[in-house]
């Protein structure tokens, strides 16, 4: 599908050129900075040179204290505590984190990671009742909670006392729980909103090294797993999450934790992380053990010693995402096959799709690929335990969750955000709801919300990328939503050889412009441009710039995001 191609508009000309003096960088540089909203010298130090330092003092975040109290009282008395978390990266990494770290002070500890297929998401009965019959008396969840009124209801009448560490957005009432830590409540004055759940655990573990003046490694030792939480969870990497990312990174390729180390190593890429090859690489390995078999087995990986199990753990869960894929590559074709042979789902402006038989684990992917090819708001639906389980996702610009919450009535529950979202509903409900929500996402939404958008940030010379632009780009990551690699626009290029089609449908070009060196670039999923860019003829091309590593050699390389024959 083709992408509008929409240049930032222009910034303060006078602030630009301060900052470009101020830091001897390239105008355009410059420019992508004002555009980021740093706009004098102190943020950009502040920006350029992430410190640890920088990091925000854990009590500012409300009921930490009392969360502290709480967990001190239940290691003093030797009381059971049980450490639980949601099946995803995100929930994982949180409960490995907390679990580590609260183990160094207490053998009355375990872990527990609901069945995706039986217990759903979230806080389940059957976990409070395993807390029950096993005597645990105090419940430490990550990554979910923040709206379980009745089941932490249902713990208190039992005497197990929660401790919620969460980061989604909080319902109309606040659980009643002994500390519920969510920099989203309306009454938390964390200065900053957008740490993920393992961001969270994270903080639980600082203020508690924090007030019993414990060295910092006893909790910066976790920053490779804060980091693998921030990229898969996709939250901002700005301000605190850049942090500890930045230094997460740094961890994850020069010491990680054995679990990860061992991921890493099956999974045929070694060293050189970005965030990006956190998502696609280890993100999709971590998740495939809670959606083909069971969550438990990740952090069983990511609580891996030295000389332990870890690599035969994490060829295991390799192999739970190569079955991931099977199922998310054939799924995915059932779903292009039911829409194609319908026009009145082609003709939509959502995509809602049913299928009773598809693997509940993988439908959140499918939605995803759905998207990628349709770009419209778009629901995946298949029967589990009885009742029909959709995962959503959205566009850019569209508000998914206040489009579902349109059709409240018609489903059991749902959760999420503007982007991505969950849902159940009963069976007969299903037709009712498609057409209801095909119904108010019509109403609202536009065309050019449902066209794909590429947002440029600056126009170049290819001429002006050199050493010092590359080494001063690479500074500005590590990159993520809200901190995008900066994608640039060329026009008047030239081929320097032949386009060349590699691999299923990408594209490999040289390109240069006159007084300019050459680029290597590549293209993917743009070979279609083979034929249609010829010698001689000028196109224009948007692009990031990155580093290519190949056997231990490391070039520059564009990364084409689109082509455009003038």
């Amino acid at each position: 599908m083709e992408k509008r191609w929409v240049l930032t508009s222009n910034c303060n000309d006078d602030t630009v050129k301060k900052i470009a003096e101020q830091l001897n960088i390239d105008r355009s540089l410059a420019q992508v900075l004002v555009q980021r909203n740093i706009c004098d010298f102190d943020q950009a130090k502040y920006f350029f040179r992430p410190e640890l330092a920088h990091l925000h003092d854990p009590f500012l975040m409300k009921d930490m204290d009392v969360a502290i109290c709480r967990i001190e009282k239940a290691l003093s008395t030797h009381e059971k505590i049980l450490i639980y978390g949601d099946y995803d990266v995100d929930g994982t990494t949180s409960v490995a984190l907390a679990y580590s770290f609260f183990s160094q002070f207490t053998e009355n500890i375990e872990y527990y990671i609901p069945d995706r297929y039986l217990e759903g998401y979230g806080i389940s009965t059957a976990g409070i009742d395993y807390a029950h019959e096993n005597g645990f008396s105090l419940i430490i969840a990550l990554d979910c909670g923040i709206k379980s009124l009745d089941k932490v209801d249902y713990a208190n009448s039992l005497g197990i006392d929660f401790i919620i560490c969460d980061h989604h957005l909080p319902g109309d009432e606040i659980p009643e729980a002994v500390a519920v830590l969510d920099p989203k409540r309306s009454d938390c004055a964390y200065p900053f909103k957008e740490l993920a759940g393992c961001g969270i655990g994270f903080k639980l573990a600082q203020a508690y090294a924090q007030k019993h003046d414990l060295p910092a490694d006893t909790y910066l030792r976790y920053l490779d797993l804060v980091m693998v939480s921030i990229a898969a969870d996709i939250v901002p990497v700005i301000e605190e999450n850049r942090i500890l990312a930045y230094y997460g990174l740094k961890k994850l390729n020069t010491n990680p934790c054995e679990g990860l180390r061992a991921l890493m190593e099956v999974s045929g890429k070694k060293e050189n992380y970005t965030i990006t090859d956190v998502v696609f690489t280890l993100g999709p390995r971590i998740n495939a053990a809670g959606r083909i078999d069971h969550a438990k087995h990740a952090v069983a990986m990511l609580l891996c010693e030295v000389d332990s199990n870890s690599l035969e753990q994490s060829e295991s869960i390799n192999l739970k995402n190569t079955e991931r894929k099977t199922y998310d590559q054939d799924i995915t074709r059932e779903a292009l096959d039911l829409i194609g042979s319908s026009d009145t789902l082609i003709n939509r402006k959502t995509t809602v799709v049913f299928n009773e038989n598809w693997h509940k684990g993988v439908i959140g992917i499918v939605a995803s690929r759905l998207t990628e090819t349709y770009y419209r708001p778009t629901i995946v639906l298949t029967k589990s335990n009885g009742h029909v389980a959709g995962s959503c996702r959205s566009v850019v610009g569209f508000d998914l969750y206040e489009a579902l919450s349109g059709c409240a009535d018609l489903l059991d529950q749902f959760g999420g955000h503007k982007f991505a979202a969950g849902l159940t509903m009963q069976a007969h409900n299903v037709d009712a709801f498609a057409d209801k929500f095909e119904e108010i996402v019509s109403a609202s939404i536009t065309d050019e919300l449902l066209t794909p958008m590429l947002k440029i940030d600056a126009e170049i010379e290819l001429a002006q990328i050199d050493g010092k632009f590359f080494r001063v780009l690479a500074q500005m990551g590590p990159f993520g939503p809200e901190n995008m690699a900066p994608v640039f626009v060329s026009h008047g290029v030239y081929l320097d050889r032949a386009a060349m089609a590699v691999g299923a449908n990408h594209l490999k070009i040289i390109i240069k412009q006159q007084n300019s060196p050459i680029f290597e670039c590549i293209a993917f999923g743009l070979a279609e441009f083979q034929n249609l860019l010829q010698p001689n003829m000028p196109f224009s091309v948007c692009y990031t710039i990155e580093e290519n590593v190949w056997r231990d050699k490391k070039r520059m390389q564009l990364n084409v995001k689109g082509i455009k024959v003038n």
